[in-house]
């Protein structure tokens, strides 16, 4: 062959070759589109239309479910019981001075009222014209026996949190003014909170995915070279930018987001529930994780996601690494198959650990409730520290329509690195809607590459 065409030929290949590696390399670069976040101002609309849903439709059938006859919800202002913030419209910031929520049964219907100084929207009328506070109480008094309830739920409870909202104060000035013939019918409405917070209506799952999808957008930006310089880069300079862009979006982190750190010869205990450092510089050849949260239209979400730094001249992911997160997406799939109405929170763990060990897979569960809050109430399927049983809060049974944080990880020998163990850590937001889990906003299924 002649050496000239010989060259060119070259020369071509070479070209297309690079061509490709190129395309490979945009490609990498794309971002997820953000789902449009609205003002404050635009979200009144939709958060008060799914409130008025949930007070409609959804709670007759839970007082029903509970045999509560009749509900208070007792406020004092900047001491709100944390269940006030789902059952009052936008824009509340606060009660007023004291604050009493009345919610009673009257057939297959819920009267709502307020007594108290002011009316709370169209959402809750006051009952009471005005006066000192003991005649706020009495009149709180004169309804209950106008309504002759046989059962008074008020939010105290021993093991849950978000049901104990009643402070001790505000529960001696009940028992003060109230009859004891009414004192007597007072109960925990502890499983009529949990219901009430655990359960996902219609309206909701219409906009909690694109809520999900901010919060995985952010991470598809952060874990890009849009933010990574490596051997500049800091994990905590990624922290940071995700915090401050969800600041800028506008919506509310409900803890600091973090990012670690797996290096090639770092020396991880088989037994240690987690694996990676922080407080590094981000390198060539570094597995990155991050754990990120937000809450917007009074929804949370719980995410962790994976990503991996190309070492220069690496156009693709290893192949151990692909590998690695398919056995985390067969961890998930392992243990969402669990899920059926009635189970427990124990049994679903139970059942988890014995298929996982079945496959092979090393694997750890611990997977919590997800709705008005992060860390919300339900049943708890596993603990990061305990993979045994949980009492009373694994105990609680699984119903439909209701939110979870599908959390856990799996660690695999990573070929590529001697078969030094890694850790592939997931969370995802997701539904049970009563036959199989759905991922809000979809699952990771391929890794965040960084160029």
């Amino acid at each position: 062959m002649n050496v000239w065409l010989k060259c060119s030929v070259i020369v071509a290949t070479l070209c297309a070759s690079l061509t490709v590696k190129s395309e490979q390399y945009e490609q990498g670069l794309k971002i997820a589109e953000l789902p449009k976040v609205l003002s404050h101002r635009d979200r009144v609309e939709p958060v008060n239309r799914i409130l008025q849903h949930r007070l409609d439709h959804l709670l007759p059938r839970l007082m029903k479910e509970s045999e509560l006859d009749m509900w208070l919800v007792i406020n004092r202002e900047y001491g709100e019981d944390a269940l006030f913030y789902t059952l009052v419209p936008d824009p509340t910031f606060a009660a007023r001075r004291t604050t009493l929520l009345v919610f009673a049964k009257k057939g297959n219907t819920v009267e709502r009222f307020s007594v108290s100084r002011y009316d709370i929207g169209d959402f809750y009328k006051s009952r009471w014209q005005g006066g000192t506070v003991n005649q706020q109480w009495d009149r709180l008094a004169e309804i209950i026996e106008d309504y002759d309830p046989k059962s008074i739920g008020i939010n105290v409870s021993e093991e849950w949190a978000l049901a104990d909202g009643l402070t001790q104060g505000l529960h001696q000035k009940l028992l003060k003014h109230l009859p004891k013939t009414y004192q007597k019918r007072l109960v925990s409405s502890e499983n009529l909170v949990i219901r009430w917070m655990e359960t996902r209506t219609a309206p909701e799952l219409e906009v909690y995915p694109q809520i999900v999808k901010i919060a995985r957008g952010v991470i598809d930006e952060a874990f890009s070279n849009k933010v990574i310089t490596p051997g500049v880069t800091t994990d905590q300079d990624v922290a940071w930018y995700i915090r401050e862009r969800f600041e800028t979006l506008g919506v509310k982190p409900w803890f600091q987001p973090y990012v670690t750190i797996q290096r090639q010869g770092d020396k991880n205990e088989p037994n240690s529930p987690f694996f990676g450092k922080s407080n590094r510089t981000i390198e060539p050849g570094d597995v990155i994780h991050t754990d990120v949260g937000i809450c917007y239209l009074k929804l949370c979400t719980d995410t962790q996601e994976m990503g991996y730094v190309a070492k220069f001249g690496e156009y693709e992911v290893p192949q151990g690494l692909v590998k690695a997160l398919k056995v985390g997406n067969q961890w998930q799939d392992i243990f969402t198959a669990e899920f059926k109405s009635g189970r427990t929170g124990n049994e679903i763990l139970k059942a988890t650990h014995k298929e996982s060990q079945r496959q092979g897979i090393n694997s750890s569960t611990y997977t919590h409730p997800l709705g008005f809050v992060g860390h919300a109430i339900g049943p708890t399927i596993g603990m990061w520290d305990n993979q045994g049983p949980t009492p009373v809060k694994g105990d609680w049974k699984l119903y439909p329509n209701t939110g979870y944080a599908i959390e856990g990880n799996v660690k695999v020998s990573l070929p590529e690195w001697d078969d030094q163990l890694i850790q592939i850590m997931l969370e995802q937001s997701a539904v049970f809607d009563g036959d199989q889990v759905i991922y809000l906003g979809g699952r990771q299924t391929e890794w965040h590459f960084v160029r």
